[in-house]
């Protein structure tokens, strides 16, 4: 059981850590892709956030946004392969995050085909995220490895 398990982290984990490598390697000078896909849908997340809270949002580099995503995927995807909760918890925020901004379905009419996509891909992050809340679910419910005692052997005489 035990390979099967650090084999399927491995596998689960790799969506994570290839899509932080290849962040990585497109960032450039101006954040590469990501940042041109993520720059508008951002805005209209912190124009709504500002309108439904009343509070001003601060500006926010482009950059800083992807490189903190990719951070949070990378070291998340690694501390999961090794069976970390706290890793779990990391790509945990990294889905809440940018789930509901890049996937934004609901600014869609839904009779356009992107609409489909976007839906389809928020559906897909939800299926992440609840893949990793099972783990952590079940991480957790697992009594923890204690130490046995070594009973004394008894003197016969």
């Amino acid at each position: 059981m035990g390979f099967f398990s650090f084999l399927g982290r491995v596998l689960f984990a790799a969506f994570f850590l290839l899509s932080a490598w290849q962040t990585y390697n497109d960032f450039g000078v101006d954040g590469g892709p990501a940042a041109k896909e993520i720059k508008p849908k951002l805005k209209v997340a912190l124009l709504h956030i500002s309108s439904k809270f009343g509070i001003a949002t601060p500006e926010v580099d482009i950059k800083h946004v992807v490189a903190t995503i990719t951070a949070l995927k990378g070291l998340g995807g690694l501390l999961f392969v090794f069976g970390s909760s706290f890793g779990a918890y990391l790509l945990l925020l990294q889905l809440a995050i940018t789930t509901p901004i890049l996937y934004d379905f609901y600014n869609y009419d839904p009779t356009k085909p992107k609409f489909e996509t976007l839906l389809t891909d928020f559906a897909q992050n939800m299926a992440l995220f609840g893949a990793m809340l099972f783990f952590i679910g079940v991480k957790n419910s697992m009594p923890r490895r204690q130490l046995k005692k070594k009973a004394p052997k008894a003197k016969t005489t």
